[in-house]
């Protein structure tokens, strides 16, 4: 047996020597040997497609190595870990960022030349593994990134959809949502792990009994579902490979061999879909009864198959459940994993017959939670009702921490009946809901907001009756980008200008971006910037052209707002101003502006009228704008649609002017200002998020400040009146009248009514008129300042040397020595 093993390992040491180096003849030898053993396609018949699968499975044999090995030392030092959990991972494409932590970027691309395929057009048939919202997810995706980089045995958990974020598609100015097929054509990346799969229970009864004197609980289910994992690759920079675990949901019995040969067609095949549809899509529509408690079965589920993948783990290398805290860390990413307090609750006191206090004490030790919201309207909440039927045993145990947490309070606060209903994680002011902020706040060890602005705005306000009794809790963890993605992969010829001056150090240590600031005054160097960043102007007009009909001069600034479509995000304030610039145009001949291009890209939730609506008016306005001879060449508008991380890559080394122009203190912090900053964008923004810090970095003398602060728009919200300023400033009531006589929307009259309404009848909530004189006047400053080129590239420079700050290499490090309490592995 011993020969047979030594046998099968040569070989396959063999296999890995021939095919498996690091090589061009390596990688292009395996590309050849998948093309026909793995697609059994000759080479000749390869579909651009087939090329893009065989060379991705090439590329991932040369990870597989890495990341067993990886794994392996995880196990060998009984290390540590930590387990990211979060219901977005918007990973994008994973080809060329792989290739990148792989530092073989060169040998793919002369790899490929030898069989006449273009490296750069092989990447784009990659669809973007659209798991994710928006900045939630991207987030959770560069931060797995960078736990693999600096060797931290970290895990990320979320789920698998069948269908990600929507494709957008626009049809007469109007988002249509389609439904975004990623996984159609299959996923090199994925490896599915069966013998892991996990049981997830449901709905039944709560039976108890008394047993030496001590009550037992056991949670009978109704419906069982079941759990299959499937695992990405993390490729670090360095050495580490981690894991992404995603879950897909199964019927535990998929299909009835009695029912289909009764005829009962349908019903053979029920339990199959209705158990398939927990994760179908990301984010079921939650209009209904039926959507939330998809949704709520959907965190469950998620929650269920983590958690107990993370125990198995934890149970191979450790025998006593007093070691849990000092071996695992469980990070809830917002409180869509919120579930996992009372599951491991439930274990650890049903299951493994712990006392109370000893699970308590595990449970909170254990996990830390972010929040990355203000608006108290988007904190979850459940139907007490609906959580009774679907998780009754979960229930019980938030019933008895918040029994317990609220006796603690009324006695530190006697008769502070208002503070005892605020605190508690049941809201009875009208339906009871479970309050999943409140459950997280209690019972986690760690509290983290995600700017500073926004953290002392947890502090100060929404959580401010936490943080008087648990201040050592909270924390602030600034967030951050990976420089391997959104720099050296997004941009590269930036990439190499940096390199070439100040070293490689660098894409591991960003605060070495700082070096480049003496070359401030260096004639030589801004014009390489400048000519960098005209360049790559030049391929997004391309790119436009080809995909819209739009022609954007790369001579005019490119001004950008690309983001989720919120209304607090003010995208409407940028449209607003659109119609000042175009009337200025019109209606004076001696206005001289520089040439400007307004690029947007946002994706509205499908049930979110409002900012439905606002992308219509965009098209709308773009229409009139660049169909008029008069202020062609210089204004365009263009609506990018389908916003993913792929097409952020091509506009962020693109974009001179950086949108960032949220009501001050609403965005919690915001990234996409760091990779616009990163990659030389001057940002023109409110004293809002990150913004806030990118300030302390830069100055006012190297971004463009506008509005009110979070302290006058909570001064001015008392008395303020929208339709005074309307009445007064001619150029803001010009504006909003061409919208009411619809102008942008002739053949659908009162179409903008509701935003009329909103700016106007309802008080303009979100404030766009009290800002909008002053986000003029910041537009003018970035005129004047624009005509001094000189002055412009060393802004610029400027913002690039300073993003070091912004890494998410720096956040991760701060997670890992202030909450997670964790050091990288060191690997021999």
């Amino acid at each position: 047996m011993n020969q047979d093993k030594e046998k099968i390992t040569m070989t396959t040491k063999t296999k890995k020597d021939k095919r498996a180096e690091m090589s061009v003849d390596g990688l292009a030898e395996d590309y050849a040997w998948h093309m026909r053993y793995t697609l059994a396609k000759d080479i000749d018949r390869a579909t651009p497609r087939d090329q893009y699968t065989a060379f991705a499975n090439a590329v991932r044999d040369r990870i597989v190595e890495r990341w067993i090995a990886t794994q392996e030392e995880y196990h060998r030092q009984n290390t540590k870990r930590v387990y990211y959990m979060s219901l977005e991972f918007l990973m994008g494409r994973l080809l060329g960022n792989n290739v990148i932590n792989l530092k073989a970027d060169q040998l793919c691309r002369e790899a490929l030349k030898e069989y006449g395929i273009d490296w750069n057009s092989l990447r784009d048939h990659e669809p973007d593994a659209g798991l994710g919202n928006g900045g939630l997810g991207r987030l959770a995706a560069c931060y797995l990134d960078s736990m693999s980089t600096l060797d931290l045995a970290g895990m990320g958990y979320g789920i698998r959809y069948d269908y990600g974020i929507f494709r957008q598609k626009i049809v007469g100015g109007n988002q249509v949502e389609e439904p975004d097929s990623w996984l159609k054509d299959g996923y090199p990346w994925e490896i599915v792990r069966p013998e892991y799969a996990q049981i997830v229970n449901f709905g039944g009864h709560v039976e108890c009994t008394t047993v030496k004197g001590r009550q037992q609980w056991r949670w009978v289910p109704a419906e069982q579902v079941n759990g299959l994992p499937y695992d990405l690759p993390i490729v670090g920079y360095r050495k580490a490979v981690n894991s992404l675990r995603l879950w897909s949901a199964r019927a535990v019995d998929e299909f009835d061999l009695a029912d289909f040969n009764k005829g009962s067609y349908v019903e053979a095949v029920e339990s199959k879909v209705l158990a398939e549809n927990l994760t179908k899509v990301l984010y079921p529509n939650d209009n209904t009864t039926a959507g939330k408690e998809l949704r709520l079965r959907q965190q469950y589920f998620f929650v269920a198959c983590s958690l107990k993948d993370i125990l198995r783990r934890f149970r191979q290398d450790n025998e006593d459940w007093s070691a849990l805290p000092d071996k695992v860390f469980i990070h809830l990413n917002e409180t869509h994993p919120a579930l996992v307090i009372p599951e491991l609750m439930r274990i650890l006191i049903d299951q493994e017959d712990l006392e109370w206090d000893v699970a308590w004490d595990l449970t909170r030790r254990s996990t830390g939670y972010t929040n990355h919201t203000i608006l108290p309207e988007a904190l979850e909440k459940w139907p007490v009702s609906m959580m009774e039927r679907l998780l009754p045993r979960h229930l019980q145990i938030i019933y008895e921490i918040n029994g317990r947490f609220l006796q603690k309070i009324s006695a530190l606060f006697p008769g502070d009946i208002k503070r005892l209903q605020r605190m508690s994680l049941i809201d009875e002011s009208g339906e009871r809901y479970v309050r999943m902020a409140n459950l997280c706040l209690v019972a986690t060890s760690s509290i983290n907001g995600v700017a500073e602005l926004h953290s002392q705005i947890l502090k100060d306000s929404l959580f401010k009756d936490f943080y008087e009794i648990f201040p050592e809790k909270f924390h602030n963890v600034t967030n951050g980008i990976t420089p391997r993605r959104w720099l050296l992969k997004a941009n590269p010829t930036l990439a190499q200008l940096i390199t070439e001056k100040i070293g490689d150090g660098w894409i591991t240590d960003l605060a070495q971006l700082k070096k480049l600031e003496r070359f401030k005054s260096e004639k030589a160097f801004l014009e390489s910037l400048a000519k960098i960043k005209k360049s790559n102007k030049g391929q997004l007009s391309n790119w436009v052209m080809a995909n819209l009909g739009v022609k954007l001069d790369p001579h005019a600034i490119f001004d950008v707002q690309v983001k989720r479509l919120h209304e607090y995000k003010r995208q409407l304030l940028l449209a607003l101003y659109i119609i000042i610039f175009y009337n200025r145009l019109l209606s004076n001949p001696k206005y001289d502006p520089v040439p400007r291009s307004f690029i947007f890209a946002a994706k509205a939730a499908p049930g979110y009228y409002m900012a439905k609506l606002i992308i219509r008016l965009i098209h709308g306005i773009a229409g009139v704008v660049n169909a008029n001879p008069k202020t062609r060449g210089k204004l365009s508008v263009a609506f990018l649609p389908d916003y993913r991380v792929s097409l952020a890559e091509k506009i962020m080394p693109a974009a001179e002017v950086s949108e960032q122009i949220s009501l001050a203190g609403m965005e919690a912090s915001g990234t996409g200002n760091m990779k616009f900053m990163m990659n030389g964008a001057l940002t023109l923004g409110t004293y809002d998020g990150a913004n806030v810090e990118i300030n302390q970095e830069v100055g006012d003398e190297n971004m463009f400040l506008f509005g009110m602060r979070t302290e006058d728009v909570a001064k001015a919200r008392p008395t303020y009146v929208s339709r005074e300023i309307y009445r007064k400033d001619p150029e803001i009531k010009a504006a909003i009248d061409m919208i009411k006589s619809n102008v942008f929307s002739l053949l659908e009259p009162g179409l903008f009514e509701p935003i009329i309404r909103s700016l106007l009848d309802y008080n303009d909530y979100y404030m766009l008129l009290a800002d909008l004189k002053s986000y003029c006047a910041a537009q003018d400053r970035v005129d004047k300042t624009y005509r001094d080129q000189k002055k412009w590239n060393a802004m610029s420079l400027v913002n690039i040397a300073r993003s070091g700050r912004f890494s998410s290499d720096r956040a991760i490090l701060e997670y890992a020595k202030d909450i997670w309490h964790i050091e990288p592995v060191k690997f021999a």
